[in-house]
């Protein structure tokens, strides 16, 4: 599942979420701008990003994830993002020292977007809160870290089942980096996945050692390389 993550994800727990035919799909738009095409046992994509070609507008947007497919006519990759897609194998004890964290909804949307976008633009919209759970930590009433969740796996069939969550969003104001708000709010989510029989997963960029420094530290280990395409229709 976790080797074409935005299509298990498409076709499983978030297919509620999904706008597409059986070979190719996506994420409603205003939710994600991830795209995913049907692999075979070999890893190899399915040239179908052509049946998405009436779904998405000139000028939007998006991202592969994997293996990139033949892209249709009058479509362009924009650039390659290498990452490292880690996963936990046990929740994360509780810090000492955690402050108080908040459970945030759409009366939240906007401040989330705000700080999530100054942080780290492109991969949220203000709809992506939707997926899931999203955490956040105030000073002087002010959201200064946040964390959620984006794509979600299950397995088909009956119990027992399973599944995994990835973390997403995991931001901090430039201001208040270094006094483990992010550490915090990992170790919330995770716990609350370990409660639900769900496995935590992420994606960072490989370019990124410290957060790659601080999920090893975490306990997340190295799954696989994996890369983020961000592809354009003119």
């Amino acid at each position: 599942m976790l080797d074409n993550p935005a299509w298990s994800s498409l076709t499983t727990a978030q297919a509620d979420f999904a706008e597409g035919t059986e070979n190719a799909k996506r994420y409603k738009k205003g939710i994600l701008p991830f795209i995913a095409c049907k692999i075979d046992r070999h890893g190899v994509p399915a040239d179908a990003l052509g049946e998405l070609d009436a779904r998405i507008e000139p000028g939007e947007l998006l991202y592969y994830i994997g293996r990139l497919p033949v892209l249709p006519a009058g479509w362009t990759t924009e650039f390659e993002l290498p990452c490292a897609q880690m996963i936990l194998s046990a929740p994360i004890p509780t810090p000492i020292g955690t402050p108080a964290i908040e459970s945030l909804g759409p009366a939240n949307a906007d401040e989330m977007y705000d700080l999530i976008h100054r942080v780290q633009p492109g991969y949220y919209h203000k709809d992506t809160h939707l997926l899931g759970n999203y955490f956040g930590i105030r000073q002087q009433g002010r959201l200064v870290a946040v964390a959620g969740e984006r794509m979600r796996h299950s397995t088909h069939g009956k119990p027992p089942r399973t599944g995994y969550n990835e973390l997403s969003a995991i931001c901090t104001e430039p201001a208040y980096t270094g006094r483990g708000y992010a550490h915090s709010l990992i170790a919330h989510l995770s716990q609350i996945h370990a409660r639900a029989g769900l496995t935590t997963y992420l994606h960072v960029a490989l370019t990124n050692k410290r957060a790659i420094r601080l999920y090893e530290h975490l306990g997340f280990r190295h799954r696989r390389e994996i890369s983020f395409w961000r592809c354009r229709k003119h």
